[in-house]
């Protein structure tokens, strides 16, 4: 062991060597650390929780990617294209592509005795994957959709259910407009699900895409469009870019051209919203990585102000302005070091705290959640560990200089 480390051990551990300004001053600088670090951690999981979230539920609505049919029209009565054998094996043969759902959408009037709601009806395949609305489901099952026979059943969202006073088990009539004439379709709830993003519960229902198809005068390869879900959403701009190339100057036997679109281009309030929070998170981190700094700043300051009868001698017997720098920046190395194992132990029983008992409630309806959400993740918890201790040491180097300042001659009488 050096005599530096010797001598910044002593003082950092022998309590009894310290006056009693000292106590203080170290307690504000390692509360200042581990407040700065717990306020890091707290912020960075709520924003990666609650972007996961948000972006989990508009994916959950439809997909990563998107073909529809290329139109100027921007309401939810769309062209179809042809899911043809050139388009099946195009999706079939990329492997970043997870599921190929195809799906058909249209406006409908749900009717009551009393009371009618304009919606837009999904219908959707067999084979879709209803995970979505089955970890949203507040009431009933999800709907039996089966090769054998086209199904009547559907599920609507709270939202729908309570306007029009439906309950699982009713049934509603469904009216169409198709070439000026309307259409009537009598369908059985199944479900009723709540996610709480209020753009899609307000509006949306699901039912069997065969009946849209047959309403419409489809064929049985005509959809509205195909959705397709990834393995990796960070692969979502490549695979996007990579299938609009393939598909740009395709078209399907009907006329129809691909028109290739990505979660992000058909939702891009609630994507440039989420982009938002990130400015946010940097702004806390910055401020709290200063407050942990100039804390521990005011607390190396005072060490060295204490001990500078002990800088006087050691002087005097030759040690040199680097050496005693390198012994109180290793005290201040200890400090930081307790400081950032409170603010972990603070942060994560918070956030774990929140995650599993959701203490903190938000509003639904501003925030598309009921509760404060909250991922931890591992590598975001090194990273800011390793930062903030880069930070507050890089900030330390400064004042350490100050003992170059302090003479021997005077020091050493110094009380």
């Amino acid at each position: 062991m050096s005599w530096e480390s010797f001598i910044a051990r002593r003082i950092y551990f022998d309590k009894d060597k310290r006056r009693e300004v000292s106590p203080p001053a170290v307690r504000l600088a390692v509360a200042g650390v581990a407040l700065g670090l717990a306020v890091m951690i707290i912020s960075v999981a709520i924003v990666v929780g609650f972007k996961h979230e948000i972006r989990d539920k508009v994916i959950g609505f439809g997909s990563h990617v998107n073909i529809s049919a290329f139109s100027s029209n921007t309401s939810y009565e769309t062209p179809p294209i042809e899911y043809s054998e050139f388009l099946q094996q195009i999706l079939q043969n990329d492997s970043d592509i997870a599921r190929i759902e195809p799906y058909a959408t249209k406006p409908s009037i749900l009717k009551t005795d009393s009371q009618y709601m304009g919606v837009v009806v999904k219908g959707v395949m067999p084979d879709y994957d209803w995970e979505f609305y089955a970890r949203n489901l507040v009431a009933g099952t999800i709907p039996q959709i089966t090769d054998s026979t086209v199904s009547t059943q559907i599920v609507i969202s709270q939202h729908i259910a309570s306007q029009l006073q439906l309950n699982v088990g009713d049934d509603v009539l469904a009216y169409f407009v198709d070439n000026n004439r309307a259409r009537a379709r009598k369908y059985n709830i199944t479900g009723i699900y709540k996610t709480d993003l209020a753009d899609y519960d307000n509006l949306f229902i699901l039912g069997d895409a065969r009946q849209l198809q047959q309403i419409n005068g489809w064929d049985a390869n005509q959809y509205s469009g195909i959705e397709m879900r990834l393995h990796d959403f960070d692969k979502l701009d490549e695979v996007n870019s990579r299938l609009y190339r393939l598909l740009i100057a395709s078209h399907d036997s009907y006329g129809s051209h691909y028109y290739v679109r990505s979660v992000r281009e058909l939702n891009p309030v609630f994507f440039g919203w989420l982009s938002l929070l990130d400015m946010n998170v940097w702004i806390i981190l910055i401020l709290m990585a200063i407050v942990a700094g100039f804390t521990m700043i005011s607390g190396l300051l005072i060490i060295i102000l204490e001990n500078t009868s002990m800088i006087g001698t050691l002087k005097a017997l030759g040690a040199d302005n680097r050496s005693i720098r390198q012994t109180f920046l290793q005290v201040a190395s200890y400090l930081v070091g307790r400081g950032m194992l409170w603010g972990n132990v603070i942060g994560l029983a918070v956030c774990l705290l929140q995650q599993h008992l959701h203490i903190l409630k938000l509003n639904p309806e501003a925030y598309y959640i009921a509760y404060v959400p909250i991922e931890i993740n591992i590598w975001h918890i090194i990273l800011l560990n390793i930062a903030t201790l880069s930070v507050s040491m890089l900030m330390l180097v400064g004042p350490s200089y100050i003992v170059s300042l302090i003479r021997p001659a005077k020091s050493i009488k110094f009380e």
